[in-house]
């Protein structure tokens, strides 16, 4: 997903900075960036590690100037049941997908707070409101996310501050991540349908950055997910536990030498996309009408207050 988001803001003219472990994906990333004239900065940083994040915005803002958006996306999971867990691999699952998203919300507000502007996008999930089996320590660390980002929400209104922090709810999506993770599992992992193109996050998140919505709930599977665990939870915890454990798997065996990026990258540049295009949606209708409401109330409320405001013909994100 985070390559389909560097392949978007690209389009849109921005320079970018993408922070990842494995260097053959960043090399591609900052290849699209180039391929659309923006100028690219590829680093490589195990988000995990809070210094190592803050020295990448550090010379970030010395290459390409003062960073308007950071969107912290990194992740990685486990899958299997609870009791086959280690706590080495909770650990390192909450170390890349919740503190990873905590260490780069400091780096960014470390720069941004001075200025009072720039935005910071938080990828969440579905998972933030609604945990299934199988991935206990990545729900969990989507859950401190979610908790993480409404109090730093709060502060920033206190402090009137011109930081805009937004949360954007993701559904499943057709992701290399499948392919890597690390599983226990019988059969090889998949995301539980209804799949979503990385494309349709990638606009979500561009929309984020732009208007800043509180949270911003991707794909009618998030909807009825959230609203459903609002009303009917103990009928949610049944329901998954029947269908939770297949709906997450393919009919294929796991291979014996199947490797996984939990601890360290895997080798090679994967793109955006996974196995599973024949299955997934290429646009969420229910996306569109919540960005088209967006525009239109701002548009609105824009003329009622007679404003206008300053572009810039291109941005760092």
């Amino acid at each position: 997903m985070g390559r389909a988001v560097v392949q978007a803001f690209a389009a849109e003219g921005a320079n970018v900075a993408a922070l990842a472990r494995g260097r053959d994906g960043l090399d591609g990333a900052a290849k699209d960036v180039a391929a659309q004239g923006g100028r690219a900065l590829a680093l490589d940083v195990d988000v995990a590690d809070a210094s190592a994040v803050d020295h990448a915005a550090e010379e970030v803002e010395r290459e390409l100037g003062p960073i308007d958006v950071w969107v912290n996306n990194a992740m990685t999971s486990v899958f299997a049941p609870v009791h086959e867990l280690s706590a080495d691999e909770v650990r390192r699952v909450t170390e890349v997908t919740y503190l990873g998203a905590v260490n780069g919300t400091l780096a960014a507000l470390a720069r941004m707070r001075p200025r009072d502007a720039g935005t910071i996008v938080q990828v969440g999930s579905a998972l933030a409101y609604r945990a299934i089996p199988l991935q206990a320590a990545y729900c969990g660390a989507k859950h401190a996310m979610k908790g993480f980002t409404e109090s730093l929400r709060c502060e920033l209104l206190h402090e009137h501050s011109g930081v805009r922090v937004s949360m954007v709810q993701m559904p499943a999506l057709n992701t290399p991540q499948f392919d890597w993770v690390r599983s226990r599992l019988p059969r090889q992992p998949q995301p539980v349908p209804p799949i979503y193109q990385p494309e349709v996050a990638a606009q979500a998140v561009l929309y984020a950055a732009e208007h800043a919505p509180k949270e911003l709930w991707v794909g009618g599977s998030t909807v009825a997910t959230i609203l459903g665990n609002r009303v009917i939870p103990r009928l949610l915890d049944r329901y998954l536990a029947r269908t939770g454990f297949d709906s997450q798997q393919t009919d294929q065996p796991v291979a014996p030498d199947r490797q996984d990026n939990l601890c360290a990258p895997v080798a090679g540049d994967h793109g955006s996309h996974g196995r599973f295009d024949q299955r997934s949606h290429p646009r969420s209708l229910q996306l569109r009408a919540r960005m088209a409401l967006g525009a239109l109330t701002t548009s609105t409320l824009g003329k009622s207050a007679k404003t206008s405001t300053r572009s810039r013909t291109r941005r760092n994100a």
